[in-house]
């Protein structure tokens, strides 16, 4: 028997309130989760790891008084370590990597009391935009099977979406929170560069494209979660400006009139569909309604400089990712066999750069923040409005390489000649990018972005929308989704096979 059937009805944050209340028992909600992972994850492999035992125990004892105490969550299978728990980057040389350590982001998490369920299904590395990992298969989009729920945080999208939890940790590297937003009819915040931890063993991800955070049904849930868990580590290289006050003190404070700059094609690529196009429209009229004045904007890009610098910083990151991991295993070299043909042409192209192309790389990508910065500003614009991708959620491989395609790459692995491996790079990031227009630039500069989930197609399927403020202002963004929240609410919208109670 489910002992809260109602347990879908509410967020992180109306969960917690119900357990400090004692309206209901840690015990009864974490076992309300359990039995949601156990009979929704098979058709979706979101969750790849459990620690229900451990969750059971701990919520027995004691919860504590955090913030978030007794309430069910899950980790990203990425870079998210909690001691002794299986963590696996969706790699097969990872397979058996259980860390010694906890991350300081993980450590907050815990500190204001979620209790984390397990870890949930990435791409290898989270080189990608789906999560397909040869290691633990494709993860299902609940609002259709067969659909991609995108990546890299795909699984927590996935999670959530299907109600296994309330808000699941995710991380955003190219797109990876907003990219799952969308695809599964959530809401997804990418912070301001350092805004969060990334610590103890890593100085920052991606030489600074990478932040972590979540993926939540309610604009609240997101305020409330980074207000745990924001705010630098000793020893971090740079932090991100202090927010005024609470996160979670924006949520329903008055956004003012904003001037909205709207982009409605794509950043890095021309092709997005129509239903993304309608998506974006659709949301001018309605924050127009709301107020705010909505304005074309163009922002000064080399696009082909611009992305082949940021892919650069992938492939050198790659390579530096694949020498880490044979240094775990003990190995002096790293072994072919334990990586996907794509992820390990990635780390053989990122052998053939230089450290000046890499500086150089990193070098341009300050420059288009600063770019950016001084265009928004010359524009009066305090948001940027884009859709977030290119299309509604692809079917399942739709993003393989062709049989030619992994045959070349085969060939690659065996004689990897520079200029071969630069040339099929290119062609693949091409194919990798194309669904993701939007989104990168944005890890590039740093601002804060989101996804919203305001346009669902005629056969059902979530696409969302994207506003990046302006640097270090989180604060205009949740006003603005909280206001938009209240005026177009999506928290009900649920997949149709998981509208209705779950059966006992």
């Amino acid at each position: 028997m489910d002992p809260f059937s109602e347990y879908e009805a509410y967020d992180a944050v109306g969960l917690a309130r119900l357990i400090r209340d004692r309206e209901i028992s840690a015990p009864d909600v974490v076992a309300a989760a359990v039995s949601r992972i156990e009979r929704r994850n098979p058709p979706l492999n979101a969750v790849i790891t459990t620690t229900f035992e451990r969750a059971h125990e701990l919520v027995a004892r004691d919860i504590g008084d955090g913030p978030f105490a007794g309430v069910p969550f899950l980790l990203k299978g990425l870079g998210h370590a909690l001691e002794g728990v299986r963590l696996t980057d969706g790699s097969r040389a990872l397979r058996d990597f259980v860390p010694s350590y906890t991350t300081t982001l993980v450590a907050r998490y815990e500190a204001a009391g979620l209790v984390v369920l397990g870890a949930t299904n990435v791409p290898e590395f989270g080189l990608v935009p789906v999560t397909e990992p040869d290691l633990h298969g494709v993860c299902a989009n609940p609002w259709d099977t067969s659909r991609t729920a995108g990546g890299s945080s795909g699984g927590s999208g996935a999670a959530v979406a299907a109600g296994m939890v309330p808000a699941a940790s995710a991380s955003d590297g190219g797109g990876s929170i907003r990219i799952p937003a969308s695809h599964c009819g959530l809401f997804g915040m990418k912070p301001t560069r350092a805004r969060t931890p990334s610590g103890p063993i890593a100085a920052d991800g991606l030489f600074g494209l990478s932040v972590s955070h979540a993926l939540t049904r309610s604009v609240r849930d997101s305020a409330a979660l980074l207000d745990i868990t924001c705010g630098p580590e000793p020893g971090d290289p740079y932090v991100a400006p202090a927010p005024e006050r609470p996160f979670l003190d924006e949520v329903g404070a008055d956004p003012g009139r904003l001037r909205i700059g709207v982009i409605e094609g794509g950043i890095f690529h021309d092709d997005v569909d129509a239903e993304c196009r309608l998506a974006v429209t659709a949301a001018g009229r309605l924050v127009t309604d709301l107020g705010h004045d909505v304005v074309p904007v163009r922002l000064p890009i080399d696009r082909a400089t611009t992305v082949e610098a940021f892919l650069t910083i992938v492939a050198a990151t790659t390579a530096a990712s694949i020498d880490d991991v044979a240094s775990l295993n003990g190995k002096r070299t790293a072994d072919p066999a334990g990586y996907e043909l794509e992820t390990w042409v990635t780390g053989l192209i990122g052998r053939k750069l230089t450290a000046a192309r890499v500086a150089a790389a990193s070098n341009h990508l300050r420059m288009v923040g600063r770019a950016v910065a001084r265009a928004m500003l010359a524009a009066g614009v305090d948001v940027v409005m884009t859709s977030t991708l290119a299309t509604p959620p692809m079917p399942h491989h739709a993003l393989d390489p062709s049989p030619a395609e992994q045959r070349l790459l085969a060939t690659l692995c065996r004689a990897p000649v520079r200029s071969a491996l630069m040339a099929t790079f290119r062609q693949l990031a091409e194919v990798v990018l194309a669904p993701i227009p939007n989104t990168p630039l944005f890890n590039i500069t740093g601002q804060p972005a989101m996804s919203l989930p305001l346009h669902w197609t005629a056969g059902g399927l979530p696409v969302g929308v994207q506003f990046a403020g302006r640097f270090g202002d989180e604060a205009a963004l949740f006003r603005l989704a909280a206001q938009v929240e209240r005026a177009q609410p999506w928290f009900e919208r649920r997949p149709a096979h998981l509208r209705d109670p779950v059966p006992g």
